[in-house]
Parts: C-alpha cells; structure tokens; sequence
C-alpha cells in the first residue's frame, strides 16, 4: 500500500538538466549543450532545489560541482531517468542500430585479457561498427580525449560521468611459493610493511598504500619494494618469478593460482575491485555506447567467457 505522505516530485526534464549540469560543470556549458538560455538552466535548477528542499550544487564564476545532497540526488536521478528509458524501449521494441565509430579505452592487462576478446566478437554480430579500442595505464579524461567509453577496474571518482558495474571482481594478495619459502609468509596485515611487496601504478592504485577489507573492516597498510611498475601483467610476472607479494585481481592470478604458481595469502582480506563501464551521456542517447555496455555486461557474465577463474574463487566475482 502506498504511503498518504505527499512528497514534492521533481519533473524529469529537470531531474535530466540537473544530470546535463553535473556532467558540464556549468550553466553556460550545459545551456550551449541544450539550445537554451543560462537564465532558463539556472531558473530550473533553483526550481528543482526548492522542490527537494535541498541544496544541489556548489556554485562559482567559474564552475559548478555537487554537495552532498546533490551526490545523493544526481545518483537517483541517473537511475530514475535510465528507468525511463528502458520502459519507452521495452514499448517501442526499437532502437538505431550501433554503426560508425566507438572509442574505447581500459588498462593493458584487462583490456589484452578480457575486453579485446569481447570487442572480437562483438565486431562479428555488429559489422556496421568502427571499434577503436585504446590500452591505457594511466587516469584518463573521457570528454577531453574523445572516449565514448571507459572499461575501468576499481573505482570511480568522476561524479560529472555515467558510471555501470558490469562485473563484480576483487583483488587479493599472493605471491610465489619460493618467495614464501624463503622469506615466511606472513600471518597478519601489518606483516606486510616487512616484504618485499611489488607496486602497481595503475588507473586507481593508492601507490605505496594498500587499502584492504578483512575481519575489522578497511584498513590501510604501507608497503615498500625494489620493483614497481605501471604494468599489471609484469607485476604478475615477477611475483612468479619471486620478487614479493602482489595485490592482483581475481580475473588476472586466477590461473596462478589454480596451477600453484601463486599461493594466495591472508585469505580474509581482499579489495573491491568491481568491472563498470564509465560514458559520458546517458546510454539511450548514443547507441554503439549501449549495445558495447549490454554485451560487455553479458560476455563478462557467461561461465564459458571465463577461463582463468578456478572454481573455488567464483563467489569473488559475485
């Protein structure tokens, strides 16, 4: 039954300017975007303030960027309006074809292991589509470099950019039998900060500080190491060949540590280290965005697609 209390409800051309506003940074961006007057996107968004009887946005000459409350109404606001979407597509039972060009960028390992497997066959279903697909190991501007979309592994911090989880994925720490051999293996998280532990300078990695969930919630542990390197599939290596302790997704040492070349350490610690799919508009606007995003989502998903994952790490990937 539905409850009798009266909520003041925001209009949904409001609720999509306000989403326009957040992604530009600013009025006179977001109004040159829509074809209307600055006066017209500042009026609507005080409309949709008072409305919800907060305050959204931050304001400056120069640009906009949300508060709290705005976090919070901008993520539902995003979920609302794609909610929309699919409803008039279920209705319509239509949609343009994806055709033309589709930039892409994700980071080297995932993206020679994972998505340029699924961009091969997504190029065989759709041969309309131009798929450009960049190998990046470093934080990227989706607007200001031109990428429809972004394939990322961990976190998102861009509140002005769509973000999808079409995967679930977590990183753990392991290292190679003869490391642990030679140098014990270690019992408890602050153990860490005396191995050799080999750094990764990827996209989201808190270089020289692991942040890990275990028994007693997040913590942080500093390590240090000779080797480190911007490069996942060589930090991989060399903690085969030896050299120290790792913190690797599932999707990456999965083999490793099925086959024994890797031995996982500190089993009841790992970090969130979820697969989204990161664009710039909403995905009923641009369709090579949102077929790639649905069959990403699906290829990810399919048993069979996953080959290096043993068995008994599967719930990881929830």
């Amino acid at each position: 039954m539905r409850s009798n209390l009266k909520l003041n409800q925001p209009l949904l051309e409001d609720l999509d300017l306000f989403c326009v506003v957040v992604r530009k940074q600013s009025f006179a961006a977001s109004a040159l975007e829509l074809g209307v007057s600055n006066a017209l996107v500042s009026k609507r968004i005080a409309i949709l303030e008072k409305t919800l009887q907060v305050r959204l946005l931050h304001r400056t000459t120069r640009r906009v960027w949300l508060t709290d409350h705005g976090t919070v109404v901008h993520q539902w606001a995003q979920r609302i309006l794609a909610d929309v979407d699919q409803l008039a597509e279920a209705i319509s039972q239509k949609g343009s074809a994806p055709r033309g060009l589709l930039r892409i960028c994700t980071s080297s390992g995932f993206g020679r292991n994972r998505v340029a497997q699924a961009m091969s066959a997504m190029a065989r279903d759709y041969p309309e589509l131009e798929v450009q697909l960049e190998l990046l190991d470093r934080p990227v501007d989706l607007i200001a470099e031109g990428f429809h979309l972004d394939i990322r592994v961990g976190q998102v911090h861009e509140p002005h950019l769509i973000a999808r989880r079409i995967a679930g994925n977590a990183r753990v720490l392991c290292a190679s039998p003869a490391y642990l051999d030679e140098h014990g293996t270690p019992q408890q998280l602050e153990d860490l900060a005396r191995h050799q532990c080999i750094a990764t300078r990827e996209r989201d990695q808190d270089f020289g500080r692991w942040k890990l969930t275990g028994p007693h919630g997040l913590e942080t542990v500093r390590v240090k190491g000779r080797l480190s390197t911007n490069n996942g599939e060589l930090v991989h290596q060399w903690a085969i060949d030896g050299h120290g302790i790792i913190l690797r997704s599932i999707w990456d040492v999965g083999q490793s540590l099925a086959d024994g070349s890797l031995v996982r350490i500190l089993p009841g610690y790992s970090q969130e280290a979820d697969v989204w799919a990161i664009y710039p508009a909403r995905l009923e606007t641009v369709a090579n965005v949102r077929v790639c995003v649905q069959f990403l989502e699906a290829w990810l998903a399919a048993p069979a697609r996953v080959r290096n994952l043993p068995a008994r790490h599967a719930n990881l990937r929830r």
